[in-house]
């Protein structure tokens, strides 16, 4: 009967020990650890969500924005239309702030954030907009016209440089936006 129970009480051991050991195995993490990954791949946006910022002049200038890539499509034209207003960006509406009051393109701007838009042009300068209504969900989707702020005509330069992922920089003239083979220069002091 003494060996029945040591039997018992090792039996009941072992599957305490047995039952730790699976639940704490390295592979079984590691499967949790994939299906995290995942998860977190599911839920990553395809165009990601990009912020740059610099000052220009001594004014600190914020922008945010999302960043769609060329995926071999045809962008200016087609993607993205000419005549109609665009999100300059992918997802929500882009964002700039402006941190000091400051002059786009010869325009005063108050200090504030706004929504950064385009209309592209064939053969034309485009239109660059800033907009008051910055928290736009789906971009140019509830973009209001009556909420312009400034409204002015840049010329894009096409270049042979690919650019694959929009891309929109605060450089020391201003922010430069780039994709594609299109590059856009908005002055800023």
């Amino acid at each position: 009967m003494n060996d029945l129970r040591k039997l018992f009480f090792s039996l009941t051991v072992f599957s305490i020990c047995l039952g730790a050991f699976s639940c704490s195995n390295p592979s079984s993490k590691s499967n949790d650890n994939m299906m995290e990954d995942t998860a977190k791949e599911v839920k990553e946006r395809a165009s990601p969500l990009k912020t740059t910022s610099g000052n220009i002049a001594g004014k600190a200038v914020a922008v945010e924005y999302g960043a769609p890539s060329v995926k071999g499509r045809v962008i200016w034209g087609d993607l993205v239309p000419y005549g109609e207003v665009w999100r300059t960006g992918a997802n929500e509406a882009t964002n700039v702030t402006f941190k000091k009051d400051v002059k786009v393109e010869g325009e005063a701007v108050e200090a504030g954030r706004y929504s950064l838009f385009t209309i592209p042009k064939e053969n034309e300068p485009w239109t660059i907009i800033l907009n008051s209504d910055w928290d736009l969900e789906h971009g140019h989707f509830q973009y209001n016209e009556e909420n312009d702020v400034l409204r002015v005509n840049v010329s894009p330069s096409f270049g042979t440089d690919h650019q694959e992922m929009l891309s929109i920089k605060v450089v020391n003239e201003g922010i430069e936006i780039k994709w594609e083979k299109a590059k856009v220069l908005v002055n800023i002091e």
